[in-house]
């Protein structure tokens, strides 16, 4: 499904269309059935991709195998009526990051046992990252170690994937997952040397690896164009910054992947694609927006309903305080601050706790509350601001369950706009 859609990103831009597709990083049904909904539309290719920690065949934080979240995202597509042979699955980050704490060689056994899952699962897009340093790795692992770990992983896709071939991105300088943990200022870029040499070095390992067909399958390498965000603050494209790196593009035998790309300005966005970044990855800038509307919802649910006895933001609080482990490491400060930032830093790490069952019931009652309301337009203009225009002009209905797609289908439209090249 849809590795010729990778492929084809390349030929596109040597023919003088710079074109990309939008990884949708997510595995929230609300962020995905827009992405189905919106890309069905459009009559294009969607790419839905899960995470190492996400999704591995011990069940990651989702409590979902690879094979698992294939029927999920399969499940929503026959609810949105889209056609699952335009559906793309990726594996991002796959390698030993949940597995750090272990010798190296027992990391990179599970690694494997975990590509193999999202293998055998049909996924065909592999972002293999083993850039991080395991139990008695040297800081950094040296480029050659991560490249020959990459390729053993390859090895493994290749030998357990099913008729269609993966297709691979590779990169030795890979941001952060979910952004940064503090604010960032200034970040420096990949160098023109440095990208060239980790193709030469992972061309190299896939040989040694017996593997260099799958060389050719590479559609994507990972560099830092000066593209990030911390729980406060976003670093903005700098087209100007990074000629030195997108003057190299027409020279290496894949196109760029951009990490990190959440709240980048429409503009930004473009810019990316134009300048070689064929594959730009959302994921907290979606689930930032869903939080936003359900927030919005629940301000608007205080104005039009009786008292009730808690809202969605108090449960969500006790949900996370009670259970600290997807944010502590994360966010610093006074008590206040870490308040602050559990509901509405960039990181979004509030996304883990939406699959929590007090939370997925108190969105359910938020929604079945205003089930049926048509929201008046004055408070929609105060919490619900972005949608304005939207509704005035009988684009989206002045319902909740609108209101909470439009806002995800609205980050997603830029990204839509920016993949489709100019004209």
């Amino acid at each position: 499904m849809g590795t010729a859609t990778l492929m084809s990103l390349g030929a596109s831009r040597r023919a003088g269309r710079p074109i990309g597709i939008t990884s949708v990083c997510s595995a929230h049904p609300v962020v995905i059935g827009a992405a189905l909904a919106l890309t069905r539309a459009e009559g294009s290719d969607v790419l839905i991709e899960a995470t190492c920690n996400q999704v591995n065949q011990l069940g990651g934080y989702t409590r979902m195998t690879p094979a698992d979240f294939r029927g999920f995202v399969a499940q929503i597509a026959v609810d949105e009526g889209f056609d699952q042979s335009r559906l793309i699955l990726g594996g991002d980050h796959l390698g030993p990051n949940p597995w750090t704490h272990l010798p190296a060689e027992t990391a990179m056994e599970l690694a494997g046992e975990m590509v193999a899952a999202y293998a055998a699962a049909g996924f065909t897009k592999i972002h293999l990252d083993t850039s991080m340093a395991c139990a008695g790795d040297p800081v950094p692992v040296p480029e050659p170690v991560i490249a020959a770990r990459a390729a053993r992983l390859a090895r493994v896709a290749e030998q357990t994937a099913g008729e269609q071939r993966p297709v691979y991105v590779i990169g030795t300088e890979v941001p952060v997952p979910g952004g940064a943990k503090e604010a960032v200022e200034h970040l420096a870029l990949t160098t023109p040397d440095a990208a060239r040499q980790t193709v030469a070095i992972h061309r190299a390992a896939f040989a040694q690896a017996g593997i260099t067909d799958a060389f050719d399958r590479v559609v994507g390498l990972v560099v830092q164009p000066g593209v990030e965000f911390g729980n406060e603050n976003v670093v903005p494209y700098d087209p100007a910054a990074a000629i030195p790196l997108t003057a190299l593009v027409g020279t290496l035998p894949m196109l760029y992947e951009a990490h990190s790309t959440d709240y980048q300005s429409p503009g930004a966005l473009a810019a990316l694609v134009r300048d070689g970044f064929a594959i730009l990855k959302v994921g907290p800038g979606l689930t930032f927006a869903l939080r936003e509307a359900l927030y919005g919802l629940d301000h608007i649910a205080d104005c039009l309903l009786p008292p009730r006895k808690s809202s969605l933001r108090a449960t969500m609080e006790a949900v996370m305080t009670g259970n600290p482990l997807h944010w502590a490491k994360y966010y610093g400060g006074t008590a206040v601050e870490q308040r602050q930032q559990r509901h509405f830093s960039y990181s979004d790490r509030i996304r883990y706790y939406w699959s929590d069952p007090r939370a997925v019931a108190a969105v359910a009652e938020l929604t079945d509350l205003l089930d049926g309301i048509r929201i008046p337009d004055p408070l929609i203009s105060q919490y619900l601001a972005a949608a304005r225009d939207e509704v005035a002009a009988g684009a989206v209905a002045p319902t909740a369950r609108a209101l909470i797609r439009a806002a995800v289908t609205r980050v997603l439209r830029a990204y839509a706009a920016a993949c489709a090249g100019p004209g």
